[in-house]
């Protein structure tokens, strides 16, 4: 139990890079963002993923199929200064992060793989108010 605890306050005081990054088809331009506490174990998975050809992203997995590997980049595009906040707050403020670069890139229908998140029902609420 001991290692475990070990294991635990090393990774709270050396977390792995964490941020947004983005998956670049680099035949067609069309991206993909996207938003992680590990950053290289995202990576690894995508790439893990798309080779197994089991991305949950169909077109992707699609474009990927019919192009050679090396036809895509992956890029981070910000990480995120943890020693800024508090280990609770790291989701949040990465997807705060992904947010800003979802709003910046518009990686949607002919730019991108994305799909364009669904107002929560807050949102909805707060909508139906203005």
């Amino acid at each position: 139990m001991n290692r475990q605890k070990e294991l635990k306050l090393a990774y709270k005081e050396n977390p792995p890079p964490m941020g947004v990054y983005q998956l670049t088809n680099n035949l067609n331009g069309k991206i993909l963002v996207g938003s992680s506490l590990n950053l290289p174990g995202k990576k690894n998975s995508q790439l893990f993923q798309l080779k197994m050809g089991g991305h949950p992203n169909k077109e992707l997995q699609a474009d990927w199929i019919s192009a050679e590997a090396d036809a895509f980049s992956f890029t981070v595009l910000e990480t995120l200064k943890t020693s800024d906040f508090s280990p609770a707050d790291w989701r949040k403020a990465v997807t705060n992060l992904e947010d800003k670069w979802l709003a910046a890139l518009q990686p949607y229908g002919e730019r991108g793989y994305n799909q364009e998140k669904k107002p929560s029902r807050t949102e909805k609420s707060l909508s139906i108010l203005d």
